[in-house]
C-alpha cells in the first residue's frame, strides 16, 4: 500500500469534515468484531470515521494505528477520538485521488 501525500490528506481530510462515526470502538477494545465492522463499513464507503470512546483499553493514536493496520486502510487523521480512515474500493473506487 502506497502512503498517502499530503495534497491527498487535505482532500480526504475535506471530504471526510462532514462524515458522522459509523462506528464506535468501546471497552471491548479491538476486537475482530470492530476490525469486520471497520472493513465492511471501508467496503462500502471507502472514507470513514471511527469514533473510539473512553472506555477502550487502548490509548487513542494506538487504537487508530491498530485498526488501520487491520483493515489494510490509511490512516488519514485522529482529532480527539475521531478517527478518519480511508480504503479505496477494490474494483470500484468511487474517491479519486
Amino acid at each position: 500500500m502506497k502512503p498517502l501525500t499530503g495534497k491527498q490528506r487535505r482532500v480526504l481530510k475535506a471530504l471526510g469534515h462532514p462524515i458522522e462515526p459509523v462506528v464506535r470502538v468501546g471497552k471491548g477494545g479491538i476486537t475482530d468484531g470492530i476490525v469486520g465492522a471497520v472493513s465492511q463499513a471501508l467496503l462500502d464507503h471507502e472514507l470513514i470515521k471511527v469514533k473510539v470512546l473512553e472506555e477502550c483499553p487502548e490509548d487513542r493514536t494506538d487504537a487508530a494505528r491498530q485498526l488501520a493496520s487491520r483493515c489494510e486502510a490509511h490512516l488519514v487523521q485522529v482529532v480527539g477520538r475521531t478517527v478518519l480512515l480511508y480504503r479505496p474500493h477494490p474494483t470500484e473506487p468511487r474517491i479519486v485521488l
